[in-house]
């Protein structure tokens, strides 16, 4: 049941773009039978990532334990997970000639290790087929769990990141299983390991600026170096509303603030997402 006529405000209205390689991405990612969130988290950025020739893979399915109630992914009893999975995705960055390769997941608490070790099979297999492409990962919190998530972080990508979502006080309604805390801890497990950390905040749920602000700070203050803000758009009718769409103006202005508060890069905009320009934060181009 998804929204047709919520009416939005002219700077969320984006043209599809299926120049350039829009259309040979969306063959690989078909051939190959992998999931991406560009298609299954309904991402408004896709046309304009795939026609640059990029995007990012979602890993062991895309049916998510967890039904928080901002995503679009599916809920349910997922497969198990697809042990050819690595080798695929691998040749798959290679056919597309990424330089920078993201990838994420649905929540697998079904499994014992949350996926850790399927995960760092895909890494170490996308590593060895592509040793030139860095590796940025969007992790689950693993319940938190660090000898999960370091089974990740051992098999050494370059960027690693977990989406705080939204401020501490909105988390209970918004995400089913996921704790503020447990995801503040999660990022400073991964800083202290020495990765360069990243997170991601949705806006437009009802928070306040001082309630940005304070997870700025908390983001900051446990490690992490880059983050990304953007707009909540509503999926479905079964999703939760919106509360505010939020101006450009008001985003450059948050964008200023985080890097005024230490971040070394941030993306903040209507239509930015986690994976947004991502690779800008490893090539090193200017945020200031």
């Amino acid at each position: 049941m998804k929204i047709r006529n919520e009416k939005k405000p002219e700077w969320l209205k984006i043209k599809l773009d299926t120049s350039g390689d829009y259309s040979e991405v969306g063959r690989i990612v078909k051939e190959h039978g992998l999931h991406t969130i560009c298609s299954s988290g309904m991402c408004p950025n896709k046309s304009e990532c795939w026609s640059r020739g990029t995007a990012t893979f979602m890993i062991l399915g895309e049916i998510c334990t967890r039904s928080c109630k901002f995503c679009a992914t599916m809920t349910g009893k997922p497969a198990e997970p697809d042990s050819a999975e690595p080798a695929a995705l691998a040749r798959s960055v290679s056919l597309m000639k990424l330089k920078h390769c993201v990838i994420t997941s649905v929540d697998r608490d079904d499994l014992p290790d949350g996926g850790a070790a399927h995960w760092a099979r895909v890494i170490r297999e996308c590593r060895t087929v592509n040793p030139d492409t860095t590796i940025e990962v969007l992790i689950p919190d693993f319940d938190g769990k660090p000898e999960l998530i370091d089974i990740v972080l051992e098999a050494g990508p370059d960027i690693v990141a977990h989406n705080i979502e939204t401020v501490s006080r909105l988390t209970p309604q918004v995400r089913s299983r996921a704790k503020y805390s447990l995801s503040m801890q999660t990022i400073k497990h991964i800083s202290q390991r020495g990765f360069r950390s990243k997170s991601g905040l949705m806006l437009g749920l009802g928070e306040s600026e001082e309630e940005i602000l304070e997870t700025l700070l908390d983001l900051r203050h446990n490690g992490c170096e880059i983050v990304t803000i953007g707009q909540y758009l509503r999926p479905t009718l079964k999703h939760i509303e919106v509360a505010e769409y939020v101006t450009p103006e008001k985003f450059a202005q948050y964008k200023d603030i985080a890097l005024k508060v230490g971040f070394s890069h941030a993306e903040s905009g209507p239509l930015v997402r986690s994976s947004y320009m991502a690779d800008k934060a490893v090539t090193g181009s200017s945020n200031k």
